[in-house]
């Protein structure tokens, strides 16, 4: 039986050495848990940042959409702005074109209405002419009756 005492001694001997290499492998499986509950950890924050990024990059779509619209409205109204400034100007010069008629129609009515008085004038100095000739014809028919 002495072979059975060293033999219980050699298997205490390997349990001892198993147990020790069993907990050394729990404490290698603990730590990888551990490490693989960090990594589900950082992965899930990592999820949780892309997708607050996702909403921030959908926010920044929205915007830059929005921006977008903006500056074609800005574009219209700049366009239709350049059309009522060039309606103007046409309007302008249309209206710059009937002053100087009329002011060209001014002259010739005060040109025509200077003829007219001259005509007038000549014609009266010409009745004036004609009274003062009758008068003096009158003034001279008595004197060749006597």
């Amino acid at each position: 039986m002495s072979d059975d005492p060293a033999s219980s001694e050699l298997t205490r001997v390997k349990a001892e050495e198993g147990r020790k290499d069993a907990e050394g492998l729990r404490e290698e499986a603990d730590q990888e848990r551990t490490g693989a509950e960090e990594q589900r950890a950082s992965a899930e924050s990592a999820r949780k940042e892309a997708e607050r990024f996702r909403v921030l990059a959908e926010e920044a779509r929205a915007l830059n959409e929005r921006y977008r619209e903006e500056l074609e409205s800005i574009r219209q109204e700049r366009e239709a702005l350049r059309h009522a400034a060039e309606e103007a100007r046409h309007a302008a010069e249309e209206a710059r074109h009937a002053t100087e008629e009329a002011r060209h129609a001014t002259v010739a009515a005060v040109a025509a209405t200077a003829d007219a008085l001259a005509r007038d004038l000549a014609q009266m100095q010409f009745l004036e002419d004609a009274r003062n000739t009758v008068r003096q014809l009158e003034r001279k028919k008595p004197d060749d009756v006597q």
